[in-house]
């Protein structure tokens, strides 16, 4: 497995971190070309992911790898997986796996969190459910893009700290 460094994402990270989710745009759209899809692009655009950076209900992590952009992770309201992205090159490198673990566990220390949701992309679909993520529902398409809503529980603070009963 990589060994990345991990780091809060800041506003200034805006640019890069859109110019990631742009290039990976053809597997996120029912049309490789964005036919459709201008509001889901346009929720993914430089504006768009500076105003995510300042709103603390937005948590990105930004990871690099020997200096170069690694990924980018991002939780919404503590407990909604909201981006994770890797470049095209380093996919299959176990970072995107490196990324949900930083993020959930960043997650779980800040607060309970009983379930874990994420709207996967028909391409992602295995790799969530290799994280034990499963379906709530069936495929979504509208606005150009489709997508799996998924859950994983979480874990409870109050579960984590509890004593054993017989203890």
């Amino acid at each position: 497995m990589t060994t990345l460094t991990l780091r809060p994402a800041l506003v200034s990270d805006a640019p890069v971190i859109a110019a990631l989710i742009t290039d990976l745009m053809p597997f996120l759209t029912l049309h490789p070309d964005g036919r459709g899809a201008e509001k889901f692009i346009e929720n993914c655009s430089l504006a768009a992911i500076e105003r995510y950076l300042s709103q603390p209900k937005f948590v990105y992590q930004i990871a690099y790898l020997d200096g170069e952009l690694a990924g980018v992770v991002a939780m919404r309201d503590n407990s909604h997986l909201f981006h994770l992205f890797v470049p095209r090159a380093l996919h299959r490198r176990g970072i995107a796996r490196q990324l949900w673990q930083a993020a959930s566990s960043a997650s779980l220390a800040r607060a309970e969190v009983l379930a874990f949701t994420v709207n996967s992309s028909l391409r992602a679909l295995p790799f969530y459910e290799q994280l034990g993520f499963v379906a709530t529902g069936p495929k979504v398409e509208a606005d150009g893009i489709a997508y799996i809503p998924m859950h994983k529980l979480g874990v409870s603070s109050a579960i984590r700290t509890r004593p054993h009963p017989l203890s």
